[in-house]
């Protein structure tokens, strides 16, 4: 978490004891009492990332099967762009290919040469 999230971020989680020493480094940290049944206060819920993980989750079972932890950042910053670009947020097909086309301005993949293959 501290790695990956901003300082500014309001962190919301479950009651997990784990949370607790690291939520005091960022900007606020809520939590629900899950312990408790307790899923939503007012806007404090984990709904969101919840939903992520599970559609990442069956997307990696489902598609991909296995993902090394070299490439775990590419796998998540596809599924990203997925969620932040779907139906249920009002991105059309067409509007999530014009972003995902502009996407690749400027960039280029490329591959090992045979003769730099590492042995």
């Amino acid at each position: 978490m501290r790695a990956n999230i901003r300082k500014e971020t309001r962190l919301m989680t479950d009651d997990g004891r784990h949370y607790k020493a690291v939520g005091r480094e960022f900007a606020s940290h809520e939590s629900v009492i899950r312990s408790e049944d307790e899923y939503v206060r007012g806007h404090v819920h984990t709904n969101t990332v919840e939903n992520f993980y599970s559609v990442f989750k069956r997307g990696m079972k489902g598609v991909y099967q296995h993902c090394g932890e070299k490439h775990l950042h590419r796998y998540v910053a596809e599924f990203d762009f997925r969620y932040s670009n779907r139906v249920a947020v009002g991105t059309n097909d067409m509007e999530r290919a014009e972003k995902l086309a502009k996407g690749i301005v400027g960039k280029r993949l490329t591959y090992r040469r045979p003769h730099e293959a590492r042995l």
